[in-house]
């Protein structure tokens, strides 16, 4: 029996988190992608105005996430050029102060591998992910992949 309140505490938990994840992606209305490898961003955004609850906007400013294949410091610097520099607390000590801490971990990766991301517009965070590799560069291929990311993504946001 003492055994079965910590597994019961550790259920609860991982329901309210899945519960929290689930609420952020309900929260998502309307999507801005950025270029992606092959001209994904392309079919994506066709399958989702024509497929989805989620509104792709070409104005970045109305857009709750961004859909983007690469993470990291390029992704970052695209959210300052189209967001502006988000300050935090470390902004106002010095450069040398920081040494390698205020330098970003994550190595970007050189060119889209099959991995989609839905980034929070506000707190930038990885929302909701995905990884689907087109067979080739083929228009036929990489508008199947597309298919079928919006089709993970539709399931998700539906909660099956």
């Amino acid at each position: 029996m003492k055994l079965a309140l910590p597994a019961v505490a550790f259920l609860a938990t991982s329901l309210l988190s899945t519960t929290a994840f689930a609420a952020d992606l309900a929260d998502v209305k309307a999507v801005y992608l950025l270029p992606m490898s092959f001209g994904m961003d392309q079919y994506l955004a066709i399958r989702l105005t024509t497929g989805s609850k989620l509104q792709v906007v070409t104005d970045p400013q109305k857009a709750d996430a961004i859909f983007t294949d690469r993470i990291g410091p390029g992704l970052e610097k695209s959210f300052d050029d189209l967001y502006g520099v988000v300050k935090t607390k470390s902004d106002d000590k010095s450069d040398a102060s920081k040494g390698d801490f205020g330098k970003s971990t994550m190595q970007p990766m050189s060119k889209g591998r099959g991995a989609v991301f839905l980034v929070d517009r506000k707190t930038r965070d990885v929302l909701w992910s995905t990884f689907e590799m087109p067979k080739s560069s083929a228009a036929s291929d990489v508008k199947h992949a597309a298919d079928k990311v919006a089709d993970k993504l539709e399931k998700q946001i539906k909660g099956k």
